[in-house]
């Protein structure tokens, strides 16, 4: 198992570094280039090249990539203009909450689905199959800013139970005002709760069909414990790997309900720095995710082995 980990760190990190060239590569083809996005669109030649030679634009792209990744290693991302801030404090000032934002969606996407999936996959081909499996659908299908809109629309301005933004300010006063996450949370746990739901549900129809579930029924064991004793931990487990596989789809939809809600977090801090082509910002966020991504798919891997010993065997 350890050799194991040790090689798919070994692949994580070739990958990473693999982001870091293509997305360093992309943002600097785009048009205009970091000066005309911090000087404006009124900046004169000499301007421009003046502060490409001060900050060392000026130089080959690869020499640029190479100072920007020995900066990196050392922990240094950067300077964002726009923010008047370094990209550091940035990050530890918005990864938090965007983790908290998240981290509670899926937590409550997790506990519901799970449950839901099995129900349906027991109860297959009846009425509350088909009327899961109908909600399921339609959740699944909606993008994530009309259903935060459709949030916003019912319980903050017709029924006004709830504020239509997300609450600012550090963690600290994030975490005071719980009403302000609650519609934010929702947007993502409900479109999360559609996607684990069905494949729970495939995957325990699945592990039904198997030969131990026969055997449980012939010995006379009850339906509760069929399902939550025997057939839950190995339906889960694709479940397990499925939330690894799926972050950065999850960290994708933080960034339109944050700014949806205004949530000051790196979806919203990314959003922002894409509209004025804040070229550090972008590469740190785009790096955060990408690490964050590979972490998460090899948590899942390390799961699925404690979860199933047989692949806890091979992979040894």
């Amino acid at each position: 198992m350890t050799r194991y980990l040790l090689r798919r760190l070994g692949q994580a990190a070739v990958v990473l570094f693999i982001v870091t060239v293509i997305t360093f590569i992309l943002l600097h083809l785009l048009p205009g280039g970091p000066a005309r996005a911090e000087l404006g669109v009124q900046a004169t030649p000499t301007a421009i090249a003046s502060f490409n030679r001060d900050h060392g634009f000026d130089k080959s792209l690869w020499t640029q990539y190479w100072t920007w990744l020995s900066e990196l290693l050392r922990g240094d991302l950067g300077y964002s203009f726009k923010e008047n801030s370094s990209v550091v404090s940035l990050l530890a000032d918005r990864l938090p909450k965007t983790a908290l934002l998240a981290g509670l969606a899926v937590l409550i996407a997790v506990v519901i689905a799970i449950p839901l999936g099995i129900t349906q996959a027991w109860r297959r081909n009846t009425f509350v199959d088909y009327a899961l499996t109908a909600v399921s659908f339609v959740l699944y299908s909606t993008p994530s800013f009309w259903l935060a809109l459709i949030l916003v629309l019912v319980f903050a301005v017709h029924i006004g139970a709830l504020p239509a933004q997300a609450p600012q300010g550090s963690i600290g006063a994030v975490l005071s005002q719980p009403s302000g996450l609650i519609l934010p949370v929702a947007t993502i746990a409900l479109l999360s709760i559609a996607f684990y739901s069905r494949y729970m549900r495939s995957s325990t129809m699945d592990n039904l069909t198997q030969d131990y579930v026969r055997t449980a029924r012939a010995k006379g064991a009850g339906t509760r414990r069929i399902l939550f004793g025997h057939v839950l931990r190995n339906a889960i487990s694709p479940v397990v790997t499925l939330l690894g596989i799926s972050l950065p789809f999850i960290l994708s939809g933080t960034l339109i309900t944050e700014r949806v809600f205004n949530y000051p977090g790196m979806g919203l801090l990314f959003y922002n720095a894409a509209v004025t082509q804040d070229y550090p910002v972008l590469l740190a966020v785009t790096l955060v995710v990408a690490v964050a991504t590979v972490l998460g798919s090899v948590i899942a891997d390390v799961l699925y082995a404690v979860l199933d010993p047989r692949i806890r065997l091979v992979r040894s």
